[in-house]
């Protein structure tokens, strides 16, 4: 015979307090856990979701961000012939040289510097990034000190706010729109005029070239011309592959350091699960005898007390969760590893780390609850009738 689980579940119930507070131990390792796997998601979103999968990034060879690349207008104009690139409707190729700066801009809330990366683009980037949306007034001006700043930099820093001034490139430059890109990496960048940039930075190469190819499959030979031709010393990738690459050290600086937190923190709780369910034993024995009495055999007694620990878990890793997903309303900044830049991203909750964490919080429950079930399932009958 089988023990049914509305039983086990009425002998949490009966002990209301223990069960609540073991519940919240556990509710405090799910929590930690979920946090973290979302911090990761949000983090790898945000990087994938800048580059545009048919978007080709040329960079200098060797080069891992844009800022630690230079490329020749000579190479440019090269590159810029080949015929793999799509054309627009005047026959132009269709592609960006940019240039990429990293400028300290003061933070309003806590009145620090840090970071940010101003991006000389060519009138037609935004054609080539769609997820990239004016949403307050106007593109910037060609040849104008003008610039546009992302929704995120507009609302941390000094000055980046629409109509505000900023100083950089020994001159003054006006920020005359705000633009929205969808949480990608670019909303904590200021857009501007590569033609004014660069001298303003006085340089006189791009940092990189962003191009759209006529057929996205063609992409594996663009690459292989592109790195092989003796005048060029570039390297090509997918913008979407470029972008998600950077986010690969902070990605797992936080995978350790949460790994590390939710091993300590799960030891504390696997503790607290098992005196728990120790106690319950302890204070069943003449229940566990009359179960035995009554025909019920030991792996019953096994599977109830065992189902019982881990019925506890799902309570406390479902009350993690709700209080982890509550997180996804908090904005995160902090510095790109790769580009020394700041970069804000958010939490984001998927299925796949919902169905992580329950795993995780039933795994504590079973190794929390095995050696107490194991105990009562091999207690003696006799003893525990004796025993009540």
């Amino acid at each position: 015979m089988k023990i049914p689980l509305s039983y086990v579940a009425r002998n949490l119930w009966a002990r209301r307090l223990t069960t609540a507070l073991t519940a919240a131990g556990l509710a405090l390792v799910v929590f930690v856990f979920a946090t973290v796997l979302m911090l990761d998601e949000g983090l790898r979103n945000t990087m994938v979701t800048t580059g545009e999968y048919d978007n080709v990034v040329l960079v200098r060879r060797g080069a891992e961000t844009e800022v630690q690349s230079f490329i020749d207008r000579v190479q440019a104009n090269i590159a810029a012939s080949h015929p793999a690139i799509a054309r627009d409707a005047t026959g132009q190729p269709w592609l960006s040289r940019e240039t990429v700066v990293l400028i300290s801009l003061i933070k309003r809330d806590s009145g620090k510097p840090s970071n940010v990366i101003i991006r000389g683009i060519a009138p037609n980037a935004l054609t080539l990034r769609p997820q990239v949306k004016l949403t307050a007034g106007r593109m910037f001006r060609s040849g104008a000190s003008e610039v546009i700043a992302g929704a995120s930099i507009a609302r941390r820093f000094s000055g980046a706010g629409i109509g505000e001034k900023i100083r950089f490139g020994q001159r003054e430059w006006t920020v005359v729109g705000l633009y929205d890109a969808g949480n990608s990496g670019f909303d904590s960048e200021i857009w501007g005029d590569a033609d004014q940039l660069m001298p303003a930075f006085r340089r006189n190469a791009y940092s990189a070239m962003v191009l759209r190819l006529a057929d996205s499959r063609q992409f594996e030979q663009f690459k292989h011309e592109i790195e092989n031709d003796q005048r060029l010393t570039l390297d090509a990738k997918r913008e979407q592959t470029f972008y998600a690459d950077q986010s690969k050290a902070l990605s797992t600086f936080i995978s350790v350091l949460g790994l590390i937190l939710s091993v300590i923190f799960s030891i504390g709780a696997m503790i607290g699960a098992t005196i728990t369910m120790y106690a319950s034993v302890a204070n069943r024995v003449g229940e566990i005898g009359t179960l035995r009495a009554l025909g019920f055999q030991r792996r019953s007694i096994l599977a109830a007390f065992l189902s019982e620990s881990m019925l506890l878990a799902v309570v406390g890793g479902a009350l993690g969760l709700v209080c982890a997903s509550l997180m996804q309303f908090i904005s995160f900044s902090t510095t790109n590893f790769q580009s020394f830049s700041e970069l804000a991203f958010g939490f984001r909750l998927t299925g796949a780390i919902i169905v992580k964490t329950l795993l995780f919080s039933l795994a504590m429950g079973g190794v929390g609850g095995f050696l107490p079930a194991l105990r009562a399932a091999r207690m003696p009958i006799v003893d525990a009738l004796r025993a009540a």
